[in-house]
């Protein structure tokens, strides 16, 4: 009797996206959908986001312990973020020089679309984004209330002094701790791979309650915007991130086959915190160092956000164009200026791409009414930054370990042979 080829969870995922768009096709506007399915789409994102502070704290810890020299982790973490600072510089530039080509806000006007509720961002929340106020938030208050509240910058540099404490301890000691925090690492890693399991079904009930509830209407109305934020980010890939992997020498083909499914998990659920147990997990096994992963994708999740940026960049361009304002080079500029700082260390805020564009809109003096435009789409976009974001994270692990010397090409080859027998 011929055996039944199973799926991978790629195929699986897109069988489910293709079945959830003809539910919200069929079902467009009918609230029984949202109500029905919200929920199940909901419970599988959080089942992801309540394993990623156990994952992150015991993983730096342990990685961190390992090193045990705060002039190596410092020396880690300075090429890091200067990593970040020109990948997110060259996203925004890519952002501006096309929206600036292809115009998409040139024939678009604010009455031809229906208004929807911009997301309530208070002054407060605007004014505390910041480079200054981000350098501050990085020490918590209270370590408790920031494992609670998520605040990633503040948990990695709790961890981080953490794990160092523990280089300090004697041999005993610190091979007791460190196996307890692996041993977590483990028993989240295992959590992870049951959760992986109800991706399909979140995916189906995330993508058919987004479709019934915005319909082709606001793609067709805003299809020249959504189109150039997609060629954009296909771009940045292509060039950027494809140039890095050639400094590096990196084979950018087999590395994005390796991580397709994390790719398109975070595409179809528009979180990228979904696929950070996952990614981590992969980094590792694809020949990087437990002590730059765990470091590096945490951080990656709050200043390496480069899909966010491309996006943001566009935009900027063209509510201004809808707005009927013609930017000069030197208020580009300092829109550039403007993303790179505000799109540093608040990736923990609810509607954080929206809160990052309007505080930029109204530093650069265009009008914020524009706004409504792009959020009646926003999570059709989302969808297609966080892909870039995680493509962009998992990518600057490679980076950062063959930048130290830590490489383990071998290790990277097996995992990638052992990946295609299991597909195969």
């Amino acid at each position: 009797m011929t055996k039944l080829k199973k799926h991978s969870l790629a195929v699986n995922i897109i069988i489910a996206l293709v079945l959830g768009i003809l539910v919200g096709v069929l079902f467009s506007g009918n609230k029984y959908v949202e109500i029905c399915l919200n929920p199940v789409g909901d419970i599988f994102i959080r089942l992801m986001e309540m394993i990623v502070i156990p994952i992150v704290v015991s993983s730096i810890i342990v990685g961190v312990s390992g090193v045990g020299d705060i002039k190596k982790i410092g020396k880690i973490g300075g090429k890091t973020l200067i990593y970040f600072e020109v990948v997110t510089t060259f996203a925004i530039l890519i952002g501006l020089i096309v929206a600036n080509i292809f115009k998409p806000g040139i024939g678009v006007s604010i009455k031809d679309i229906d208004a929807v509720n911009v997301v309530n961002t208070s002054s407060q929340v605007i004014e505390d984004i910041g480079i200054l106020n981000t350098i501050v938030n990085i020490v918590p208050k209270n370590v408790v209330s920031s494992l609670a509240e998520g605040n990633m910058l503040a948990i990695i540099f709790f961890s981080v002094l953490f794990g160092l404490g523990i280089a300090t301890l004697k041999q005993e000691e610190k091979n007791l701790l460190n196996s307890f925090f692996d041993s977590v690492t483990k028993v989240m890693f295992w959590i992870t791979s049951m959760i992986m399991k109800l991706a399909p079904v979140g995916v189906f009930s995330l993508i058919a309650v987004t479709v019934s509830k915005f319909g082709a209407s606001s793609m067709l109305s805003l299809g020249k915007l959504t189109l150039i934020i997609y060629f954009v980010m296909i771009l940045f890939v292509v060039l950027v991130l494809g140039l890095v992997c050639k400094i590096f020498k990196i084979n950018f083909g087999d590395f994005l086959k390796y991580i397709k499914d994390d790719i398109i998990l975070s595409f179809m659920t528009a979180s990228s915190e979904a696929v950070l147990p996952s990614i981590m997990k992969k980094m590792e096994e694809y020949g990087c160092p437990k002590s730059i992963t765990s470091f590096v994708i945490p951080t990656g999740y709050s200043f390496n956000l480069a899909g966010s940026t491309l996006y943001q960049a566009v935009a900027v361009i063209f509510i201004a164009q809808v707005s009927n304002i013609n930017l000069t080079l030197a208020q580009q500029i300092n829109v550039l200026i403007v993303l790179t700082l505000t799109s540093k260390g608040i990736a923990g805020v609810p509607g954080v791409s929206l809160i990052v564009l309007l505080a930029t809109l109204r530093t650069v003096g265009i009008p914020t009414e524009g706004l409504m435009l792009v959020a009646g789409i926003d999570r059709i976009l989302d969808m297609g930054r966080t892909a870039v974001n995680v493509i962009g994270n998992a990518l600057a692990v490679v980076v950062l370990s063959k930048w130290e010397g830590q490489w383990n090409e071998e290790k990277a080859i097996e995992s990638i042979l052992e990946k295609r027998e299991k597909v195969g």
